[in-house]
């Protein structure tokens, strides 16, 4: 198209003469901009310290407990009984953390069958087989099961889930604390985090991986299997991993319906302790602070701690791997 030489064009004053150095930004200084950048970087610096803060003391008071002549690292490791309590001049005396790790370990496998498989199908029925109206209807009332109190879900474990056990496999059979009705009632509360962040991961997969499977005859349920799950690994493992976390640090259900017996054992139906249902025992028992059973909480949380750290690192680096940008 040609100009019509008739038509006046007015150019801006600024593209003819522009500022110095060539920028486009105006020259009146933007102090609220700067007062808001100012406030975030003090939000972050807080958030940083607050976690060393918390870090630091946490393995401050650890240290102390190992610091005791009763008390080596080695035996804490090793001891197969976890008897804090008392003098430790007693032969009674007992502190190896491998009961309480047992404990945790078992409860948060049997609540990781009953989520994983769960959480995925209900996942793959949000994103590729339910219409959008009814997905946001599902979707939203599935969130709505992470924000029932966790100590509600714990007398539900005691009073329901235990009798029903007992019920189906016997009452000499099931202990009325037992690691299979916290570690079920456990798996029902990650569930909906492993199903609303994998949910999220499979919707991002590319509408046209979908339409080119379907182009060369695939079936909806090879496609949710062979391509989209696959597409959206990184994100469903970061789910589970992150659903393994809360799992571990869960506190009230355990303590309420696994009991407070710290057994090396692997029978789900038997009473156990966790490390979170330790702590809360100490707490309850008053033990005066700098007393060694005050120390056991803090060495306890640390392991707790780095167990917990040891998931999400691991978490980072398999995401990191196998992420796939579209």
């Amino acid at each position: 198209m040609s100009a019509n030489p008739d038509v006046a064009t007015t150019v801006p004053e600024a593209a003819v003469h522009p500022r110095p150095g060539g920028s486009l930004r105006p020259s009146r200084p933007r102090h609220g901009e700067r007062l808001v950048m100012a406030l975030l970087a003090l939000c972050g610096l807080v958030s940083i310290l607050t976690t060393v803060g918390i870090v630091v003391v946490l393995f401050v008071d650890a240290a102390a407990f190992f610091r005791n002549p009763f008390v080596s690292f080695r035996g804490f490791l090793t001891d197969t009984a976890w008897r804090p309590f008392g003098d430790p001049e007693l032969e009674a005396f007992r502190y190896g953390i491998l009961p309480l790790l047992n404990g945790t370990l078992l409860v948060t496998a049997i609540a990781v069958v009953i989520a994983v498989p769960l959480g995925l199908a209900s996942a793959a029925y949000l994103s590729e087989y339910a219409s959008p109206r009814v997905r946001g209807v599902l979707k939203p009332t599935l969130e709505v099961l992470a924000g029932v109190p966790t100590i509600v879900l714990g007398y539900f474990a005691l009073t329901f889930m235990t009798p029903l056990l007992r019920a189906i496999f016997g009452i000499e059979v099931v202990n009325i604390f037992n690691a299979a009705s916290a570690g079920i009632v456990m798996g029902i509360m990650i569930t909906p985090t492993v199903a609303s962040l994998s949910e999220d991961a499979m919707s991002a997969v590319p509408r046209m991986l979908r339409e080119g499977a379907y182009g060369l005859g695939a079936s909806k349920r090879h496609v949710v299997l062979r391509i989209v799950m696959p597409a959206a690994v990184s994100g469903i493992v970061a789910a589970i991993i992150l659903a393994i976390g809360r799992a571990i640090g869960e506190t009230m259900i355990v303590a309420v319906a696994a009991g407070n017996l710290p057994t090396l054992t692997l029978s789900p139906f038997s009473q156990i302790q966790t490390m979170t249902a330790y702590i809360v025992q100490a707490v309850q028992g008053e033990a005066p602070r700098g007393s060694l059973t005050y120390q056991s909480i803090f060495a306890v949380g640390a392991v707790l701690f780095v167990v917990t750290f040891v998931l999400n690192v691991i978490a980072q680096a398999f995401v990191r791997r196998y992420r796939q940008e579209y």
